[in-house]
Parts: structure tokens; C-alpha cells; sequence
């Protein structure tokens, strides 16, 4: 147990990271990386707080007492949520479980991790923006300006079809089909899991108009991607880090003359608006289940819970009823078609 790390620690660390999770558990290549992180994390914390180099790492040092400590040092330190938290302590528990079945003598460690609880946390209510403050915002770019109306377009796409923002950043020209009745994007979402989005009229526009200046030659290159930055002449994909700036940075500037948009704007943000304004509009969550790619509806339930606009209205038309009103039915009820037009399917 005392062996240095390149006899264990270091040679579990490499099977877990390159062998166990995507051959064995086929996970994505982003929950690869999660579980990278907090290892990498660990060490640092090892290194900064207890003084101790990767190189003198040992399974020895896994302990309660020091996870503990580690996991304090993600909120205290470096300013960690407490689901972050709890997703480093489950992610270290993962690997120190995968070390046990490889050696059995690893049991013991594993098992006093286990006994260390996630935080419970405190539900915040979801935030999203509203109309106006998205209007603000979509308003901001320059579009006499290459990037800027690349920006504008980037945005208008991420709420438009409600992806994550790696979704988004992912897709190539061959994901786009415009030929059909219903023009379309098809997004990979979590466990590769593919989903087609259509796209509303507006948004084949802009599209339309994209494509133009930044693919003179349409789709026919179809491993490109839609969104690209040019360094040093070669193509690659957008980051998420380009992003966030332009995000932040029209935001700041729609915030002058728009009080109702957030402190903090953000990609995920547009998701999330995209799924409360179609609640808002009376989709049913099922669909908004689909149309998110979320694999449970709990995970979709979060918006029914958000929203007290739709309460206040609702509590309001029930008074109004009781007082002799009347009886006023949802425009959308029973009417498929509007259904559908309203969550974009149409």
C-alpha cells in the first residue's frame, strides 16, 4: 500500500481514464473529462494545501479525513456550488470503486470514502430571461459586422433549438437538412444521443444568410462546422470560451437600456429561457421533455415549478369563474396544431 504512485495510484488513475470508462462504461467524452478534473483537483489539492507532488502520491492519503478536507477546499477555495461538490465526491467515489474491484486490498479505502454524504442543497428557483430582456439582448450585435452577426445567429440557434451549448458548437454542415418539409438540425446531446430540432421560419433566414458569408459553398462540406474560428489559417471549432465573452459582453451592453435582463447571462441561460416560454405557452412538459433531450421527465419538472406568472393567472382566472365570469378555456387546449407550432414542430 505504500508502493509509489507509478506502481498504483498512477496506474489506476491511467486504466480508470483510458480504459474503464470509455471501453467498459462507454462513457462521452465529456464525463471523461468530469472525472479528469477531479482527479486533477485532488491533486492539487495535495499539492497546494498538504505540500505533497503527484510523484509521492499514494492510496494511503485517500482517506476520510482528507477527502474531507478536499471537499471544503472546493467550496472555501475555489468557490464551488454545492452540487459541484457533490459531483466531485461522487466522481471520487466512482474511481476509488473501480480501484477496489481491481484490488481488493483497495476495499477498506473505498468503503470509508463511501461513508462521506453529498451536501443537501437548497433548490433555487430556475432562472431564465424574459422576452423583452432576450429581445434586448439579440439586439446588440452589430450585424454590418462579420463576427458580430456570426454572434447574433449564434444565439438566435441556441435558443431557438434549446440546445446545451456544446450541442450547438458540435454540429456540422452534414447535421443541417434544409430540403425537407420541416427544415431541421440534429443535435448530440448525452450519451451520443442524437435528436432532430426544427428550425422556425425566421431562423432558416438567418441561417440562410450565415451560410452565405461564412460557407459560400452551402452544405456541401459536410464535416465543417457551422460554427468555426480561424487561427493561424487553419479552421476549428468555436470554444465555449468564445462564447461566454460575447455572451457576457451584449448583456453588459442590453442591461444599460434593459433592467429585466439577469446579472448573469449566460449560454445555458438560453436553454433554459427557450424551455420556460414554451411552458409559458402551454406546451405539455412531454414535449418539452423531447425537445430538451432529457433522458427523465423529473429532470423536465423542474420548469412546471418555476413559473409563478402561470400561478398568479391561474389563481386569478379561478377567482374570476367563482365570481360569475365566463368559463375561459386555454387557446391552446385540444388544438394539436398549435401545440405543435408553439413548441417549433410545425
Amino acid at each position: 500500500m505504500n508502493k509509489p504512485i507509478e506502481d498504483t495510484f498512477f496506474k489506476y488513475i491511467r486504466s480508470f481514464l483510458t480504459v474503464y470508462l470509455p471501453k467498459n462504461k462507454c462513457y462521452s467524452f465529456n464525463t471523461i473529462k468530469a472525472y479528469r478534473d477531479t482527479l486533477n483537483l485532488l491533486r492539487l489539492f495535495l499539492l497546494d494545501e498538504k505540500g505533497i507532488p503527484f510523484t509521492k502520491i499514494t492510496f494511503d492519503m485517500i482517506n476520510h479525513k482528507q477527502v474531507y478536507e478536499f471537499l471544503e477546499w472546493l467550496q472555501i477555495s475555489r468557490k464551488c456550488s454545492v452540487s459541484t461538490r457533490n459531483q466531485r465526491l461522487a466522481a471520487l467515489k466512482s474511481f476509488l470503486h473501480y480501484c477496489s474491484i481491481e484490488e481488493p486490498s483497495l476495499t477498506s479505502i473505498y468503503l470509508d470514502i463511501q461513508t462521506i454524504t453529498a451536501l443537501r442543497e437548497t433548490k433555487k428557483g430556475i432562472s431564465y430571461m424574459s422576452q423583452n430582456a432576450l429581445k434586448s439582448i439579440l439586439a446588440q450585435p452589430n450585424v454590418k459586422n462579420k463576427h458580430e452577426m456570426r454572434n447574433r445567429f449564434f444565439m438566435i440557434l441556441l435558443y431557438d433549438s434549446g440546445g446545451r451549448v456544446q450541442e450547438i458548437l458540435n454540429i456540422k454542415l452534414r447535421d443541417i437538412t434544409l430540403d425537407f418539409d420541416i427544415p431541421c438540425i440534429y443535435l448530440t446531446g448525452k450519451g451520443d444521443k442524437m435528436r432532430a430540432i426544427p428550425l422556425m421560419e425566421k431562423t432558416v433566414l438567418h441561417l440562410n444568410e450565415y451560410l452565405k458569408v461564412f460557407h459560400p459553398m452551402g452544405l456541401k462540406i459536410t464535416e465543417d462546422y457551422l460554427f468555426y474560428t480561424v487561427i493561424k489559417g487553419k479552421k476549428g471549432a468555436m470554444s465555449p470560451d468564445n462564447v461566454s465573452v460575447f455572451i457576457k459582453k451584449y448583456a453588459k451592453q442590453a442591461r444599460i437600456s434593459c433592467p429585466e435582463v439577469p446579472e448573469n447571462v449566460h449560454a445555458h441561460l438560453f436553454r433554459h429561457s427557450r424551455a420556460m416560454h414554451l411552458y409559458q405557452s402551454g406546451i405539455p412538459l412531454s414535449y418539452i421533455k423531447d425537445f430538451l433531450g432529457h433522458v427523465s421527465s423529473t429532470t423536465t419538472s423542474i420548469y412546471a415549478s418555476a413559473d409563478t406568472t402561470m400561478i398568479r393567472n391561474a389563481l386569478e382566472k379561478a377567482a374570476n369563474m367563482n365570481e360569475g365570469s365566463s368559463e375561459e378555456v386555454a387557446v391552446w387546449e385540444d388544438d394539436e396544431e398549435m401545440i405543435l407550432k408553439l413548441c417549433g414542430l410545425k
